[in-house]
């Protein structure tokens, strides 16, 4: 089994060490000149202001595929039409213990519109806004490693 990256090392885990894996899909949208879209989390939730890729938990009977399609939909009023699955890891955040799974999102229906009041950037390597959420790290550096990129991959 891979090692979670810990978030928040200091600080103590809700619910203790037999808490549930919460399954999450999470797109990467990526635009025809390899700009990929970060949102901002939005007001009243943990992290609030941290810059991730877009998405949300699975709900009981759903693909990664088919939550990520909803998650999309609710959060940006998009419709993907273009989706394949990448890669996955395991964040032990403090209020949770998530498995995401990273979609690329290559084609999609409508104009972004953000839907829970949260903003949004194209962006490109290194990203350019802060600050970003820990489980958006790996993804910066599977891109970076994709791309031959050997600088950083955010601004700390």
């Amino acid at each position: 089994m891979i090692e979670p990256l810990v978030a928040d090392a200091v600080q103590p885990r809700q619910g203790g060490s037999d808490r549930p894996l919460v399954q999450v899909a999470v797109g990467v949208l990526i635009e025809g000149d390899g700009r990929f879209l970060l949102t901002s989390r939005p007001a009243g939730k943990v992290y609030e202001g941290y810059w991730e890729f877009p998405g949300g938990k699975l709900e009981a009977h759903e693909t990664v595929e088919q939550a990520l399609a909803r998650e999309l939909h609710e959060e940006l009023g998009i419709h993907t039409t273009q989706v394949q699955s990448w890669r996955s890891t395991q964040v032990d955040y403090p209020h949770a213990w998530v498995q995401l799974n990273f979609c690329k999102v290559w084609a999609w229906q409508g104009d972004l519109r953000m839907r829970e009041g949260q903003q949004f950037a194209w962006q490109t390597l290194p990203v350019q806004v802060t600050p970003v959420l820990p489980g958006t790290v790996p993804v910066l550096q599977w891109l970076a490693q994709e791309q031959g990129h050997m600088g950083p991959t955010h601004h700390a």
